[in-house]
């Protein structure tokens, strides 16, 4: 499945360390790409430079319009899945969804507008109760990937952990 992040929004300084945060748990859980609006520059550098240091293929696009990516994905054959505290449970839609082979997840930041909501093939619910857009992103690329990407190797890296019951370990590659 081609899987791609997009985040509407960014709150400016507050929401740094955060969008960082969504961009990183896009990357590890499987995503090739997040698009991101209304983001600082740094942020992007900042996940550039973790893939160069831990591998995989990776890209952030800083993005004006969130609109026309979800639109120009449906045009494209792809399907729309927008993560919020009221659509369906991800329990309840997440084996129909691992069947699409292009997949756009969109997330907030801040109040999502109306049009996410209608543009979305599928509005899904990770609970019902308000929480972290990076937690529901988590938990949802976990439940469609099937705990699959915790094994996923990321090629081309010059760091790698080396799993330990105790203390940390990295390996450098050569």
């Amino acid at each position: 499945m081609r899987l791609a992040v997009l985040r509407i929004g960014h709150r400016l300084v507050r929401d740094d360390r955060v969008t960082t945060h969504a961009a990183l748990v896009s990357r590890a859980f499987g995503a090739e790409k997040i698009y991101m609006t209304g983001i600082d520059q740094s942020v992007k550098e900042t996940v550039d430079a973790v893939g160069k240091r831990w591998g995989g293929k990776f890209e952030v696009e800083v993005i004006d319009e969130w609109k026309g990516i979800a639109r120009a994905w449906k045009k494209d054959g792809g399907k729309v899945a927008h993560l919020t505290m009221y659509g369906v449970n991800v329990n309840d839609v997440v084996s129909k969804i691992r069947k699409e082979k292009k997949l756009l997840v969109i997330i907030g930041a801040e109040k999502v507008p109306r049009d996410a909501y209608d543009l979305a093939d599928y509005n899904i619910a990770v609970g019902s109760q308000p929480h972290s857009e990076i937690a529901a992103l988590a938990v949802f690329l976990d439940r469609l990937a099937g705990g699959r990407q915790l094994e996923k190797e990321f090629e081309g890296g010059r760091l790698r952990v080396v799993p330990s019951e105790k203390g940390k370990r990295v390996e450098e590659r050569q």
